[in-house]
């Protein structure tokens, strides 16, 4: 009788235990379920953003192989995000700032990454994968960059800052979004603006550079840029396609890219100096297969809740943007790249 009790005290302690391994499984199930709903953003905002801070230091006494006495770099970046969904149209917002200064014994204080980059999209799905949506995006620095060997004569000539220049792109089209970390929009017909206004000239030889380089005139800082000093502002009218991915590729490891690729169908100018404060403005034929690339990448990759390993890698190409090879007067493509480790919080 002893062992016929005990064997149903196990067996009925079992059966308990087995029912509230099934109702915490059930609980939890729930929760999971209620947390990928939130997750997938069903109605109202969601906010949110990425903090990172990137400090360096070296130094050097007697090093015969030759390296800088004093180095210190620094390196901001912000990025932030605001996207509002109801029904069938949504709005999604994200802003990306982004400053890096690196202060050398030899060389001084120099900037070594400046951007502003403003992306918003507007939309109302057609289905689950595709919308009817619009995109607007500005990009533009917060200072000044310099050439700090213009003209291989050791001086330093201002060729960036605020509003010098600035990018607006305005483009209705179609939005593909298979997933909720990749889309692909397309414009067939969108309009960007390039605005050089603050300091458009920036001369350094304001009466002509006395030196044979250039025949000895300068070219406005606009014009760097493919627009007139006098009208400080470039309108073109193309196609754009806009690719993003943003996603947790591996454990603790997240890529987030943007491909930003615009054709012009319009013709654009060139400008050749021919005197002071003179220019030759020639028209050049509409080159709609110069397709301008801008592709911006980062990497990051968490060790633990603050440390962060970051790597940003931006690539350009403008056919305008003719500032390159042995004359100064060819586009290329601009690479930059910065792999940095330091504090990161995200909110």
């Amino acid at each position: 009788m002893r062992r016929l009790v005990l064997l149903m005290g196990i067996s009925m302690s079992f059966m308990v235990s087995q029912a509230q391994d099934a109702e915490l499984k059930d609980i939890r199930s729930q929760a999971e379920k209620k947390l990928a709903e939130d997750t997938a953003h069903k109605s109202g905002w969601r906010k949110g953003g990425t903090f990172t801070l990137n400090v360096g230091q070296g130094g050097s006494k007697n090093w015969a192989a030759g390296a800088e006495k004093f180095s210190f770099t620094i390196a901001a970046y912000l990025s932030v995000y605001a996207n509002y969904k109801k029904n069938r149209f949504y709005w999604n917002n994200s802003l990306d700032l982004g400053y890096a200064m690196v202060n050398t014994t030899s060389q001084g204080v120099r900037k070594t990454d400046d951007k502003i980059d403003l992306y918003s999209k507007l939309g109302h799905e057609l289905s689950k994968t595709l919308s009817i949506a619009g995109v607007v995006n500005f990009r533009s620095q917060f200072s000044d960059g310099f050439d700090y060997d213009y003209r291989g004569k050791d001086v330093k000539r201002r060729i960036s800052g605020w509003f010098a220049p600035a990018y607006l792109v305005i483009a209705p089209g179609i939005d593909w979004h298979p997933t909720q970390y990749f889309s692909v929009f397309v414009s067939p017909i969108s309009t960007r603006f390039v605005f050089v206004t603050n300091d458009p000239k920036s001369y350094y030889y304001p009466n002509g550079d006395p030196g044979p380089a250039g025949g000895g005139y300068e070219a406005p800082l606009s014009t760097n840029y493919g627009v007139d000093p006098a009208r400080k502002v470039k309108c073109e009218a193309g196609a754009y396609a806009s690719i993003n991915f943003n996603k947790e590729i591996f454990k603790n490891v997240s890529y987030k890219s943007r491909l930003d690729l615009y054709s012009n169908y319009l013709k654009t100018y060139r400008f050749t100096p021919t005197g002071p404060d003179q220019l030759l403005i020639e028209e050049v034929s509409p080159k709609p297969q110069n397709i301008d690339v801008f592709w911006t990448n980062t990497i990051v990759m968490k060790v633990n809740k603050f440390l962060n390993v970051t790597y940003n890698l931006d690539l350009i190409y403008d056919d305008d943007v003719r500032q390159f090879g042995d004359n100064n007067n060819s586009a290329a493509t601009q690479v930059r790249s910065l792999l940095a480790v330091g504090f990161s919080a995200k909110f």
